[in-house]
């Protein structure tokens, strides 16, 4: 009797200490998953642009070459339409959009790779860092956590999502892993309401000290390694924007708290004057073109600065302070 009761108090741990590891969303196809399909009409705008800079095959065989598979335009517009491309070990995507994403209700963009099951809820992933910039400069990386265990080398098997959080590669092909930025809204120099820039890196999934990356609590992440193929490493299929902001009328739901007032505008001179309250005053100005691309910067020394515009182009610009944006035409 003894006996049995000891192998259902063992039994109680392990289903005890696999639930408390297993404390993040699962599986696309499960209750509770934070997936997004591809095809869900909260996706307005896709990425345009993408730079990659190609990681080795195998990080510890620097001979073994560089990952081949897709071209930056793999990345391109909606998921499942372009192919893929693959970053190699510790690879860098860096991808760019029509207009800015802001912090919205909810998820702000996924992140879309090609993972598939082996046997679910396992599935064969490999996952990516994300980083967001609101400059193209200064990037800030999500916190991400993995608590799959790092004593020995996962297997082409696969692993279980839910040990996971805050790394794209998430989800099996055609889900796309979600990604909130109000996470990152206290982070100095990042302005959340005026995201241009979205940059992946690939987790390196060895736990080989020498060339483990970690998450944000220094453990090792521990995903399918070596892959020492042309697809090695995260293989990017696309960015889903969910909150976009739109150029032609620009940030309207934060009008009744706008702190700074820019006129004339639209502005046919050679400066415009930017006028902020007292608290905005040290802080830095930042303009943005339709693009958004960061074409000027200015410290804000009085709370009625002026502004140089006569080597601006006619157009639409974007000024913004901290998490405060106004538009300004220029004719």
């Amino acid at each position: 009797m003894k006996s049995v009761s000891k192998n259902i108090f063992l039994l109680f741990l392990i289903l005890f200490a696999k639930e408390a590891n297993a404390q993040f969303a699962p599986a696309a196809d499960m209750i509770g998953t934070t997936a997004i399909s591809k095809d869900s009409d909260v996706f307005v705008e896709w990425a345009n642009a993408c730079d990659i800079y190609f990681g080795y095959k195998d990080i510890a065989q620097p001979d073994s070459g560089y990952a081949s598979v897709g071209t930056s335009n793999s990345a391109i517009g909606q998921a499942g339409q372009n192919g893929v491309v693959s970053l190699g070990d510790g690879g860098t995507a860096i991808l760019t959009f029509q207009n800015p994403i802001y912090n919205g209700q909810g998820f702000d963009f996924a992140v879309f790779e090609n993972g598939f099951y082996t046997a679910s809820p396992l599935a064969f992933l490999e996952f990516a860092f994300v980083e967001v910039s609101s400059d193209g400069n200064s990037f800030f990386r999500f916190p991400a956590t993995s608590n799959i265990q790092d004593t020995s080398q996962i297997p082409m098997t696969g692993v279980d999502c839910s040990l996971v959080n805050n790394l794209a590669g998430k989800y099996v092909f055609g889900y796309g892993t979600p990604f909130d930025l109000e996470e990152l809204k206290n982070e100095i120099g990042l302005d959340v309401n005026h995201i241009t820039h979205v940059r992946l890196i690939d987790v390196v999934g060895s736990i080989n000290n020498q060339y483990a990356t970690h998450d944000q609590y220094g453990h090792k992440i521990n995903d399918p390694y070596p892959t020492p193929f042309p697809s090695s490493g995260f293989d990017l299929d696309a960015v889903g924007v969910i909150n976009q902001v739109n150029p032609s009328s620009l940030y309207e739901f934060q009008v009744s708290s706008f702190k700074f007032q820019v006129f004339p505008n639209p502005s046919w001179c050679d400066n415009v004057n930017v006028k902020v309250s007292e608290e905005l005053v040290g802080s830095k100005l930042k303009v943005f073109d339709i693009t958004g691309r960061m074409i000027d910067e200015v410290y804000i020394s009085t709370s009625n600065q002026q502004l140089a515009t006569r080597n601006y182009s006619k157009g639409i610009y974007f000024l913004s302070i901290g998490s405060q944006t106004s538009k300004l035409i220029i004719e």
